[in-house]
């Protein structure tokens, strides 16, 4: 299989693919003519219905979405059970490779006996449909085991990356109500274990709290502290419990999943996720974009669980596709920087699902270390947590593809729930760097400031969404209104505002430049300006900060924060930054730390007080600052700039 080179900057798909792949121009077309029945369609192809619906889309409530409403499902059974009782129970799952080289191969037939036997213990610790389970976990099998099971109950889960410190879990547990916490001892990085109980521990200090149990599953025989009253061992009650269970079904808008993501105003984001059109939504996308063939390929998303692509693209997705996948627990440099590599070859890996991020960091190691692995089973190649650059693009296929495989440049986003921007890998003429078109059944568009939509090439404008789709968030948990005036408002109610900034190319390819309000995206992180912010001024030092995100080339962006000291303390250098640094870790996760942080005398505000972040960000990208007519005092720059270089 070779793509044929269009032009120096496209790529046409290989005719011999193209036969065999399952996202064809027929889908475009059914899409174009009947939006509905194209996704009732999806539904009754993908999905087993306890209850077939009847209704596929009610958006008579809008912007509160609808999909397959009088139909009833259990998710647990569509990624399961079913794939056992068509006989493929022997098929792998799961190749699980963990941190210390241990690893673990899970059938669908042994997966469905440990997502049975982990409910049944759910269901022994009080859970029931409609109970919130919060998963605090890294990436082991015991933590698809849990939120199957969760789905299974109908109980909905809240997966909170294992980066987060107490806090930010707090936060979550509180706002989800979560009556169960599902954690590990500890978490292999590196090489070396780390601490993840100690964390759930401290956050049940913070405050009143739900938890009435902590299952704790053992990973790295660290010392934990322990309470009877709510620990309890995984190994004491999972173990135990029948591989038999019964799956329940829900209706198809019973709630899924709440996943947070960082909001402009600090506080989290609790998005909701139901069950029937997110997982056909899911399980459709793998299948298109991916190009899953269930009985040939080996598929890696290498993305964490605590992201939403660990859930459509990990969990759900390939899943309920009856797919075989590897699950990494560990990092692409342990123990060595070709690991990665290591793990394609082993199993044959067909289909890899990376970030541009770790891209960007095998570029800096070499082209060297990939070509020491027979790669050649790779025949997909997919990008996804930000827009890819064209070099970074080039790099990926020729290293990693053998200047063979399509690469899909996905775009979509925690609150869409499934890809809904991208090439199909045997019908795109590829353009790298470029997220290319909306899928069958999407609709997007490219507005100015006003609302009027762009045609016209190279202007840049705002992308939204201009119909509902099935995987969309139905709305933020326990907060309607701040739903419709996040997603809703800024064009009107007949628009979602993605809050992504895009233009069109002379060919009408999508692209994708970033954030446009305050919300950062750090290798594919979505982080919070204001929750850095009130991070940085919750130290006893700090009187006011400010923060933006800078081009960063390896992480797309980069966290730098402006400060200013309360009176009495000293700036101290180097030890300063570093306390604040180390600051913003505790309270929000190492993923947060800022990269730079400069002690200013004063922060650029208009007459108002709003902070110019746009200046700011000039500074933080080494640019000639731009207009600061509108500022109180236009010398601050000045001595913003002075104290930069003197850095």
């Amino acid at each position: 299989m070779r793509m044929r080179i269009v032009s120096d900057t496209s790529y046409a798909p290989d005719a011999n693919f193209a036969a065999g792949a399952n996202g064809k121009q027929e889908l475009f077309d059914a899409a174009a003519a009947d939006f509905e029945g194209f996704w009732a369609d999806q539904a009754r192809e993908r999905i087993t219905w306890a209850k077939p619906f009847s209704q596929t889309l009610d958006w008579s409530n809008a912007p509160f979405a609808k999909w397959f409403a009088d139909g009833q499902l259990n998710v647990a059974y569509n990624c399961v059970d079913r794939h056992v009782e068509a006989g493929n129970g022997d098929r792998v799952a799961i190749h699980f490779e963990g941190d210390q080289g241990d690893t673990r191969t899970i059938t669908y037939a042994d997966l469905q006996k440990e997502v049975s036997k982990t409910a049944n213990a759910l269901s022994e610790l009080g859970i029931g449909k409609g109970d919130r389970v919060a998963i605090y976990m890294p990436m082991i099998p015991e933590t698809v085991f849990t939120m199957l099971a969760c789905a299974r109950l109908g109980a909905p889960h809240s997966v909170v990356f294992g980066g987060f410190s107490a806090d930010a879990l707090h936060t979550r547990i509180v706002d989800a109500d979560a009556t169960v916490v599902v954690t590990t001892d500890g978490q292999w990085r590196r090489g070396k274990p780390a601490p993840l109980k100690a964390a759930v521990d401290e956050s049940l200090t913070r405050g009143e709290h739900p938890v009435k149990h902590v299952l704790v599953v053992k990973r790295t025989d660290s010392e934990v502290r322990w309470n009877d009253d709510i620990d309890k061992w995984w190994h004491d009650v999972v173990d135990r419990q029948s591989d038999q269970h019964t799956p329940e079904p829900v209706d198809a808008e019973h709630p899924l999943f709440i996943l947070y993501t960082s909001g402009t105003t600090g506080k989290p984001k609790g998005i909701l996720h139901t069950s029937g059109g997110y997982l056909t939504q899911a399980a459709y996308t793998n299948s298109i974009v991916h190009d899953v063939h269930p009985e040939s390929d080996v598929y890696w998303c290498t993305a964490d669980v605590g992201w939403v692509t660990g859930h459509s693209y990990i969990v759900y997705g390939p899943l309920a596709n009856g797919a075989t996948q590897v699950l990494y627990e560990g990092t692409p440099d342990t123990p060595h920087q070709g690991r990665w590599w290591e793990i394609v070859q082993k199993y044959g890996v067909t289909i890899l699902y990376t970030a541009p991020t770790a891209i960007r960091t095998f570029m800096k190691w070499g082209a060297e270390i990939p070509a020491k692995y027979d790669l050649s089973s790779i025949r997909v190649l997919g990008s996804v947590g930000e827009p890819i650059n064209p070099e970074a693009w080039r790099w990926y296929r020729k290293n990693i593809g053998g200047d063979k495989a399509p690469i899909v440049d996905t775009w979509w986003q925690t609150e869409t729930g499934a890809i809904m921007i991208s090439p199909l890998p045997g019908l795109t003429t590829l353009e790298p760097g470029s997220a290319q078109r909306p899928i069958p059944g999407i609709s997007a568009e490219i507005l100015d400031d006003e609302g009027n939509p762009l045609t016209e090439p190279e202007q840049v404008g705002y992308l939204v969404l201009t119909k509902p789709w099935p995987s969309m968030l139905r709305t933020i948990w326990g907060d309607d209104q701040r739903y419709q005036d996040t997603y809703w408002s800024r064009f009107g109610p007949k628009y979602y505002f993605a809050g992504d900034g895009a233009k069109y190319d002379a060919d009408g390819n999508i692209w994708l430049l970033g954030r446009v309000d305050d919300v950062m995206n750090v290798s594919g992180h979505r982080l919070s300006t204001a929750e850095i912010e009130s991070a940085l001024v919750s130290h006893e030092s700090v009187a006011e900060a400010a923060v933006v995100g800078a081009s960063d080339e390896t992480t797309g962006q980069a966290v730098c924060a402006f400060v200013i000291l309360r009176e009495g303390f000293a700036d101290n250098g180097d030890d300063t930054v570093q306390e604040l640094r180390n600051h913003v870790a505790k309270e929000i996760g190492p993923i947060a730390k800022p990269r730079q942080i400069m002690v200013v005398p004063e922060l650029p505000k208009t007459r108002s007080g709003k902070i110019m972040r746009r200046l700011l960000k000039d500074v933080a990208e080494n640019r000639e600052v731009g207009d600061v007519t509108t500022l109180a005092d236009s010398t601050v720059m000045n001595l913003i700039q002075a104290g930069l270089k003197k850095d």
